[in-house]
């Protein structure tokens, strides 16, 4: 794994890649990512399930969401769940950063919402049979993409 220097380094989001709500959620934060400042990787990637694995969580728990920031630095620091999903609000700016302030909260409340929708994702919002492909123009943004085993993606 290629380190980036720190002037590369980015905000990590960790996703399952065949869930549909995560799907349409790094769809959108790509879209109000102006300043190009996040980068995604799925759960099921090697990618991914090292970094959870470095980080003491199961990598074949695919309910948690996961932004590092400083990625592949010395300062590398994971955020989950509610606390993540704040967090990566945050990174777009703007009027993004309001609903990102509800980050203050003690994340074992704000967890219980998230919880609940984690619980419901699949029967809600459906589930891809592989992680689907990104875009040629926002393929640069997806880390790891290409080690994992299935390459029957749909195009985002």
């Amino acid at each position: 794994m290629t380190r980036p220097s720190a002037s590369e380094a980015h905000t990590l989001l960790l996703y399952d890649g065949v869930c549909g709500l995560c799907n349409k959620t790094v769809a959108f934060l790509i879209r109000h990512d102006r300043h190009d400042r996040l980068r995604f990787a799925s759960l099921q990637s090697q990618l991914g399930r090292d970094l959870v694995k470095k980080h003491g969580a199961n990598p074949d728990e695919l309910s948690t969401i996961y932004v590092v920031t400083d990625y592949a630095q010395p300062s590398e620091r994971v955020r989950k769940r509610s606390k993540a999903v704040f967090f990566a609000l945050g990174e777009l700016g703007g009027l993004w950063r309001v609903p990102a302030l509800l980050r203050v909260f003690p994340a074992f409340l704000l967890d219980l919402g998230y919880n609940l929708v984690a619980r419901v994702r699949y029967r809600v919002w459906g589930r891809f049979d592989a992680c689907p492909m990104p875009s040629p123009e926002t393929r640069h943004k997806f880390l790891g993409s290409d080690t994992h085993g299935s390459d029957t993606h749909a195009t985002r």
